[in-house]
């Protein structure tokens, strides 16, 4: 599997909703702004939209398409909760593309940008 991922990639960002409050919209936003800043493309499922009473199933056929497309995957915390962001990142996985934590993501970031200072 690769491990690197080039500042400026698409990154789909995976991490727990169901159950919790606000669907965890706010770590989310939270991730893509931060990643957005940092110089990435950013895949947010919480920015594509949602109706009323659609069953989980729904959301991950809708979201598939759009992680396959990206090069890399950033996880937030509790992903492995997640029987959605498990699958997602299995499916990643498959395809060989980077998944990491956002928080190593945004560091290794930083590290780069002190090393070339």
């Amino acid at each position: 599997m690769k491990t690197q991922i080039k500042l400026g990639s698409k990154l789909y960002i995976a991490g727990p909703m169901t159950g919790l409050a606000e669907n965890n919209f706010p770590a989310f936003h939270d991730a893509a702004k931060r990643l957005r800043t940092a110089g990435f493309k950013v895949v947010n499922p919480a920015e594509l939209g949602g109706e009323e009473g659609r069953e989980w199933e729904y959301y991950l056929r809708r979201d598939i398409p759009h992680l396959v497309l990206c090069e890399a995957v950033a996880v937030l915390d509790g992903w492995w909760n997640s029987a959605g962001a498990k699958l997602e990142t299995q499916l990643a996985a498959g395809l060989n593309m980077p998944i990491k934590p956002v928080e190593m993501i945004l560091a290794a970031v930083a590290q780069s940008a002190e090393e070339t200072n």
